[in-house]
Protein backbone atom coordinates (compact mmCIF):
# COMPACT_ATOMS: atom_id res chain seq x y z
CA UNK A 1 0.00 0.00 0.00
CA UNK A 2 1.31 3.45 -0.91
CA UNK A 3 2.15 5.85 1.88
CA UNK A 4 -0.09 8.47 0.25
CA UNK A 5 -3.13 6.26 -0.30
CA UNK A 6 -6.23 7.92 1.13
CA UNK A 7 -4.33 11.15 1.86
CA UNK A 8 -5.38 14.62 0.67
CA UNK A 9 -2.73 16.79 -1.02
CA UNK A 10 -2.87 20.52 -1.82
CA UNK A 11 -0.65 21.32 -4.83
CA UNK A 12 0.01 24.88 -5.99
CA UNK A 13 1.06 25.47 -9.56
CA UNK A 14 -0.83 22.27 -10.27
CA UNK A 15 -2.06 22.86 -13.83
CA UNK A 16 1.18 21.98 -15.65
CA UNK A 17 4.83 21.05 -15.28
CA UNK A 18 6.06 19.55 -12.03
CA UNK A 19 2.81 20.27 -10.19
CA UNK A 20 0.68 18.44 -12.75
CA UNK A 21 3.12 15.52 -12.96
CA UNK A 22 3.23 15.14 -9.17
CA UNK A 23 -0.54 15.37 -8.87
CA UNK A 24 -0.88 12.65 -11.51
CA UNK A 25 1.39 10.30 -9.59
CA UNK A 26 -0.27 11.07 -6.27
CA UNK A 27 -3.68 10.19 -7.70
CA UNK A 28 -2.25 7.00 -9.24
CA UNK A 29 -1.14 6.00 -5.72
CA UNK A 30 -4.57 6.56 -4.23
CA UNK A 31 -4.36 10.16 -3.01
CA UNK A 32 -6.94 12.87 -3.59
CA UNK A 33 -5.65 16.23 -4.77
CA UNK A 34 -6.67 19.87 -4.60
CA UNK A 35 -5.03 21.63 -7.55
CA UNK A 36 -4.41 25.37 -7.24
CA UNK A 37 -3.55 27.51 -10.26
CA UNK A 38 -4.69 30.61 -12.12
CA UNK A 39 -5.00 28.76 -15.42
CA UNK A 40 -8.60 27.57 -15.23
CA UNK A 41 -8.56 25.89 -18.64
CA UNK A 42 -5.54 23.75 -17.77
CA UNK A 43 -7.09 22.89 -14.41
CA UNK A 44 -10.22 21.69 -16.19
CA UNK A 45 -8.11 19.44 -18.42
CA UNK A 46 -6.41 17.97 -15.34
CA UNK A 47 -9.82 17.15 -13.84
CA UNK A 48 -10.91 15.47 -17.09
CA UNK A 49 -7.74 13.40 -17.12
CA UNK A 50 -7.60 12.41 -13.44
CA UNK A 51 -11.29 12.29 -12.56
CA UNK A 52 -13.67 14.46 -10.53
CA UNK A 53 -13.67 11.95 -7.67
CA UNK A 54 -9.93 12.46 -7.14
CA UNK A 55 -9.33 16.11 -8.04
CA UNK A 56 -10.78 19.44 -6.93
CA UNK A 57 -9.63 22.41 -9.05
CA UNK A 58 -9.25 25.82 -7.41
CA UNK A 59 -8.52 28.92 -9.44
CA UNK A 60 -6.46 31.03 -7.06
CA UNK A 61 -3.40 33.27 -6.84
CA UNK A 62 -0.73 32.25 -4.31
CA UNK A 63 0.18 35.92 -3.77
CA UNK A 64 -3.24 36.47 -2.17
CA UNK A 65 -3.66 34.96 1.29
CA UNK A 66 -7.44 35.07 1.00
CA UNK A 67 -7.24 32.97 -2.16
CA UNK A 68 -5.19 30.32 -0.41
CA UNK A 69 -7.50 30.31 2.61
CA UNK A 70 -10.40 29.72 0.21
CA UNK A 71 -8.47 26.86 -1.41
CA UNK A 72 -8.00 25.23 1.99
CA UNK A 73 -11.71 25.68 2.76
CA UNK A 74 -12.56 23.92 -0.52
CA UNK A 75 -10.23 21.07 0.39
CA UNK A 76 -11.90 20.62 3.77
CA UNK A 77 -15.40 20.81 2.29
CA UNK A 78 -14.67 18.22 -0.41
CA UNK A 79 -12.19 15.85 1.24
CA UNK A 80 -12.44 16.54 4.98
CA UNK A 81 -8.94 17.97 5.54
CA UNK A 82 -5.37 18.20 4.24
CA UNK A 83 -2.49 15.80 4.86
CA UNK A 84 0.12 16.99 2.33
CA UNK A 85 1.09 20.38 0.91
CA UNK A 86 3.28 20.83 -2.17
CA UNK A 87 4.22 24.52 -2.28
CA UNK A 88 5.27 24.43 -5.90
CA UNK A 89 4.24 27.69 -7.62
CA UNK A 90 7.15 29.74 -8.95
CA UNK A 91 8.47 31.92 -11.76
CA UNK A 92 11.90 32.97 -13.07
CA UNK A 93 13.50 36.14 -14.44
CA UNK A 94 16.33 36.91 -16.87
CA UNK A 95 19.33 39.22 -16.72
CA UNK A 96 21.76 40.81 -14.31
CA UNK A 97 20.77 42.97 -11.36
CA UNK A 98 21.31 46.03 -13.57
CA UNK A 99 19.20 44.58 -16.40
CA UNK A 100 16.25 42.90 -14.67
CA UNK A 101 12.98 44.81 -14.65
CA UNK A 102 12.30 45.86 -11.02
CA UNK A 103 8.62 44.98 -11.49
CA UNK A 104 9.59 41.44 -12.48
CA UNK A 105 11.94 41.20 -9.50
CA UNK A 106 9.14 42.19 -7.14
CA UNK A 107 6.66 39.83 -8.80
CA UNK A 108 9.14 36.96 -8.56
CA UNK A 109 9.71 37.51 -4.84
CA UNK A 110 5.96 37.81 -4.29
CA UNK A 111 5.22 34.51 -6.05
CA UNK A 112 8.26 32.49 -5.01
CA UNK A 113 8.51 33.54 -1.36
CA UNK A 114 5.28 35.21 -0.27
CA UNK A 115 3.32 32.60 -2.21
CA UNK A 116 4.99 29.81 -0.22
CA UNK A 117 4.23 31.63 3.04
CA UNK A 118 0.57 32.10 2.09
CA UNK A 119 0.23 28.44 1.09
CA UNK A 120 1.74 27.19 4.34
CA UNK A 121 -0.01 29.74 6.55
CA UNK A 122 -3.43 28.85 5.12
CA UNK A 123 -2.95 25.08 5.30
CA UNK A 124 -1.04 24.77 8.59
CA UNK A 125 -4.03 24.46 10.93
CA UNK A 126 -5.22 21.45 8.92
CA UNK A 127 -1.73 19.93 8.82
CA UNK A 128 -1.39 20.26 12.60
CA UNK A 129 -4.59 18.23 12.97
CA UNK A 130 -3.47 15.54 10.51
CA UNK A 131 0.21 15.60 11.57
CA UNK A 132 0.90 16.06 7.90
CA UNK A 133 3.82 16.94 5.65
CA UNK A 134 4.89 20.02 3.67
CA UNK A 135 7.27 19.96 0.70
CA UNK A 136 8.54 23.43 -0.20
CA UNK A 137 9.97 23.65 -3.73
CA UNK A 138 13.37 25.30 -3.67
CA UNK A 139 16.09 24.62 -6.27
CA UNK A 140 19.74 23.78 -6.79
CA UNK A 141 19.97 27.57 -7.17
CA UNK A 142 19.77 27.75 -3.36
CA UNK A 143 23.20 26.08 -3.29
CA UNK A 144 24.89 27.31 -6.47
CA UNK A 145 25.05 31.04 -7.31
CA UNK A 146 24.09 31.76 -10.93
CA UNK A 147 24.90 35.18 -12.41
CA UNK A 148 21.95 36.49 -14.37
CA UNK A 149 19.53 34.61 -12.10
CA UNK A 150 20.13 36.53 -8.88
CA UNK A 151 16.44 37.14 -8.17
CA UNK A 152 15.53 33.49 -8.70
CA UNK A 153 18.47 32.25 -6.62
CA UNK A 154 17.64 34.65 -3.78
CA UNK A 155 14.04 33.44 -3.72
CA UNK A 156 15.01 29.77 -3.69
CA UNK A 157 17.61 30.26 -0.96
CA UNK A 158 14.92 32.14 0.96
CA UNK A 159 12.33 29.38 0.80
CA UNK A 160 14.94 26.75 1.72
CA UNK A 161 15.69 28.71 4.89
CA UNK A 162 11.95 29.17 5.46
CA UNK A 163 11.49 25.39 5.27
CA UNK A 164 14.38 24.77 7.67
CA UNK A 165 12.95 27.19 10.23
CA UNK A 166 9.41 25.89 9.76
CA UNK A 167 10.62 22.31 10.39
CA UNK A 168 11.86 23.41 13.84
CA UNK A 169 8.63 25.27 14.57
CA UNK A 170 6.22 22.45 13.77
CA UNK A 171 8.28 19.26 13.94
CA UNK A 172 7.65 18.72 17.64
CA UNK A 173 3.93 19.01 16.86
CA UNK A 174 4.08 16.14 14.38
CA UNK A 175 4.29 18.03 11.08
CA UNK A 176 7.12 17.12 8.71
CA UNK A 177 8.74 19.74 6.45
CA UNK A 178 11.06 19.19 3.51
CA UNK A 179 12.60 21.26 0.75
CA UNK A 180 13.10 20.05 -2.83
CA UNK A 181 16.16 21.00 -4.86
CA UNK A 182 16.29 20.40 -8.59
CA UNK A 183 18.61 21.06 -11.45
CA UNK A 184 17.05 21.78 -14.86
CA UNK A 185 13.57 20.27 -15.23
CA UNK A 186 11.91 20.28 -18.67
CA UNK A 187 8.96 22.49 -17.71
CA UNK A 188 7.40 25.50 -19.50
CA UNK A 189 9.59 27.80 -17.39
CA UNK A 190 12.84 26.26 -18.62
CA UNK A 191 11.44 25.86 -22.15
CA UNK A 192 10.56 29.57 -22.26
CA UNK A 193 14.07 30.52 -21.14
CA UNK A 194 15.68 28.31 -23.78
CA UNK A 195 13.43 29.77 -26.44
CA UNK A 196 14.11 33.38 -25.42
CA UNK A 197 17.86 33.28 -24.72
CA UNK A 198 20.54 31.75 -26.96
CA UNK A 199 23.07 32.54 -24.22
CA UNK A 200 21.15 30.30 -21.83
CA UNK A 201 21.05 27.41 -24.30
CA UNK A 202 24.77 27.69 -24.92
CA UNK A 203 25.55 27.91 -21.19
CA UNK A 204 23.77 24.60 -20.60
CA UNK A 205 25.87 22.96 -23.31
CA UNK A 206 29.10 24.27 -21.76
CA UNK A 207 28.37 23.19 -18.20
CA UNK A 208 30.69 20.39 -17.05
CA UNK A 209 29.60 16.83 -16.36
CA UNK A 210 25.88 16.44 -15.72
CA UNK A 211 25.26 20.05 -14.65
CA UNK A 212 23.60 20.91 -17.95
CA UNK A 213 21.33 17.87 -18.20
CA UNK A 214 17.56 18.30 -18.19
CA UNK A 215 15.24 15.96 -16.28
CA UNK A 216 11.62 15.22 -17.22
CA UNK A 217 8.79 16.42 -14.95
CA UNK A 218 7.70 12.79 -14.56
CA UNK A 219 11.07 11.68 -13.14
CA UNK A 220 11.05 14.73 -10.87
CA UNK A 221 7.52 13.87 -9.70
CA UNK A 222 8.58 10.32 -8.83
CA UNK A 223 11.29 11.73 -6.57
CA UNK A 224 8.80 14.15 -4.98
CA UNK A 225 6.32 11.38 -4.20
CA UNK A 226 9.08 9.24 -2.65
CA UNK A 227 10.10 12.23 -0.55
CA UNK A 228 6.51 12.81 0.53
CA UNK A 229 6.06 9.16 1.50
CA UNK A 230 9.31 9.22 3.51
CA UNK A 231 8.64 12.68 4.97
CA UNK A 232 12.14 13.63 3.82
CA UNK A 233 13.91 16.78 4.98
CA UNK A 234 15.52 17.17 1.55
CA UNK A 235 14.58 15.89 -1.92
CA UNK A 236 17.23 16.22 -4.63
CA UNK A 237 16.57 15.82 -8.37
CA UNK A 238 18.72 14.32 -9.81
CA UNK A 239 20.26 12.79 -6.66
CA UNK A 240 23.70 14.36 -7.30
CA UNK A 241 22.19 17.79 -6.53
CA UNK A 242 22.43 16.83 -2.87
CA UNK A 243 26.22 17.07 -3.08
CA UNK A 244 25.90 20.79 -3.87
CA UNK A 245 24.40 21.33 -0.43
CA UNK A 246 27.60 20.11 1.20
CA UNK A 247 29.79 21.92 -1.35
CA UNK A 248 28.01 25.24 -0.86
CA UNK A 249 30.88 26.92 1.09
CA UNK A 250 33.37 25.93 -1.63
CA UNK A 251 31.05 27.08 -4.42
CA UNK A 252 30.96 30.57 -2.91
CA UNK A 253 34.69 30.68 -2.20
CA UNK A 254 37.06 33.17 -3.78
CA UNK A 255 38.52 30.50 -6.08
CA UNK A 256 35.10 29.49 -7.38
CA UNK A 257 34.06 33.11 -7.82
CA UNK A 258 37.16 33.79 -9.92
CA UNK A 259 36.07 31.05 -12.33
CA UNK A 260 32.58 32.54 -12.50
CA UNK A 261 33.99 35.98 -13.22
CA UNK A 262 36.00 34.72 -16.18
CA UNK A 263 32.97 32.95 -17.63
CA UNK A 264 30.72 35.97 -17.06
CA UNK A 265 32.91 38.52 -18.82
CA UNK A 266 31.38 37.35 -22.09
CA UNK A 267 28.27 35.44 -21.08
CA UNK A 268 26.50 37.95 -18.81
CA UNK A 269 26.77 40.99 -21.13
CA UNK A 270 25.42 38.80 -23.92
CA UNK A 271 22.45 37.74 -21.80
CA UNK A 272 21.73 41.37 -20.94
CA UNK A 273 21.88 42.30 -24.64
CA UNK A 274 19.33 39.58 -25.39
CA UNK A 275 17.10 40.80 -22.57
CA UNK A 276 17.31 44.35 -23.97
CA UNK A 277 16.36 43.12 -27.46
CA UNK A 278 13.44 41.14 -26.04
CA UNK A 279 12.23 44.19 -24.16
CA UNK A 280 11.44 42.05 -21.13
CA UNK A 281 13.36 40.21 -18.41
CA UNK A 282 11.07 37.18 -18.06
CA UNK A 283 8.89 35.03 -20.30
CA UNK A 284 6.13 36.82 -22.20
CA UNK A 285 3.49 35.34 -19.90
CA UNK A 286 5.22 36.36 -16.67
CA UNK A 287 5.88 39.86 -17.99
CA UNK A 288 2.23 40.31 -18.90
CA UNK A 289 1.26 39.33 -15.36
CA UNK A 290 3.68 41.86 -13.85
CA UNK A 291 2.22 44.54 -16.12
CA UNK A 292 -1.23 43.87 -14.73
CA UNK A 293 -2.32 41.65 -17.59
CA UNK A 294 -5.10 39.97 -15.64
CA UNK A 295 -5.87 36.39 -14.78
CA UNK A 296 -4.69 34.78 -18.00
CA UNK A 297 -1.30 36.41 -17.82
CA UNK A 298 -0.92 35.90 -14.09
CA UNK A 299 -1.59 32.20 -14.50
CA UNK A 300 2.06 31.70 -15.29
CA UNK A 301 2.89 33.11 -11.89
CA UNK A 302 1.29 30.07 -10.33
CA UNK A 303 2.91 27.46 -12.59
CA UNK A 304 5.13 25.58 -12.79
CA UNK A 305 6.99 25.64 -9.54
CA UNK A 306 10.70 26.07 -9.11
CA UNK A 307 11.60 24.18 -12.18
CA UNK A 308 15.18 25.21 -12.81
CA UNK A 309 18.52 25.48 -11.11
Amino acid sequence: MSGVQGKVALVTGGASGIGAATATQLVARGARVVLVDLDGDSLARMVERLGEESVVPVTADVTELADMESAVTRAVEHFGGIDIVLANAGIASYGSVLAVDPRIFRRLIDVNITGVFHTVRAALPQLLQSRGYILVISSAAAYLPAPGLAAYGASKAGVEHFANALRLEVGYRGVGVGSAHMSWIDTPMVQDTKRDLASFRETLLRLPGRLGETTSPEVCAEAFVRGIERRSNHVNVPPWVGSLRWLKPALSSRVAEMRFRRAMREGLPRMDEEVARLGRSASARVTAGADGGGASAAATASRPGAAGA
